[in-house]
């Protein structure tokens, strides 16, 4: 079975798709409401922040799929890798959160 089969791969990489396509839906959505009462330029701001938040899930989905499945493929050659393995998940993980502090400063900008 290839890494790209295993359940643990799609489990991550739908659930990490699903926050990428929702949140920035849901961020967007929101701020409809104040973009048709300040302008089109509001309204560009909420999207870029929609599309901070949304580009930076999905890319961290890619990264915690491949890291996570090539890291439990390390920790059942050497246990005492686990360490090491989940400082480079958390790496992987905070692209998500940068993402999600840009769509912060954008919004706070307004």
């Amino acid at each position: 079975m290839s890494r790209n089969s295993t359940p643990a791969f799609w489990v991550s990489t739908i659930f990490m798709a699903m926050a990428g396509f929702f949140s920035p839906a849901l961020l967007y959505a929101a701020g409809m409401e104040q973009a048709r009462a300040g302008g089109e330029w509001v309204g560009l701001a909420y999207l870029s922040a929609a599309l901070a938040v949304g580009m930076a899930c999905i890319a961290s989905a890619f990264a915690v799929a491949k890291i996570g499945s090539a890291a439990i493929g390390a920790m059942t050659e050497k246990p005492e890798l686990v360490g090491r393995c989940l400082v480079i998940l958390g790496l992987a993980e905070g692209i998500a959160i940068y993402g999600m502090i840009v769509a912060i400063m954008i919004v706070n900008k307004l």
